[in-house]
């Protein structure tokens, strides 16, 4: 989860609630949000967009499925490459 938070008198304080259980350990990664000339800035919003497609993305296929489908795929990826060269 992401959350922001406020660091005074040497603690850091949420902005907004935390679901979290009284005394659970977890564990932080802490990123200023101003920016500094020059500085890396991670994308946080594409970060979490990206979590939030894989979490709603489901179980990944398993290899029977994967080779089901690449089997609907007419030709070979070895002619496609041969083709490819080919052309240049």
């Amino acid at each position: 989860m992401q959350v922001g938070a406020v660091y005074e008198r040497g603690m850091l304080k949420p902005l907004q609630p935390l679901h979290l259980a009284e005394n659970e350990h977890v564990s932080l990664l802490v990123t200023s949000t101003t920016r500094t000339s020059g500085a890396y800035q991670p994308d946080v919003e594409f970060t979490e967009s990206l979590r939030t497609t894989v979490q709603d993305a489901g179980p990944a296929p398993g290899l029977d499925e994967v080779r089901r489908r690449l089997s609907k795929i007419s030709g070979t990826l070895t002619a496609d490459f041969i083709a490819e060269r080919e052309d240049r």
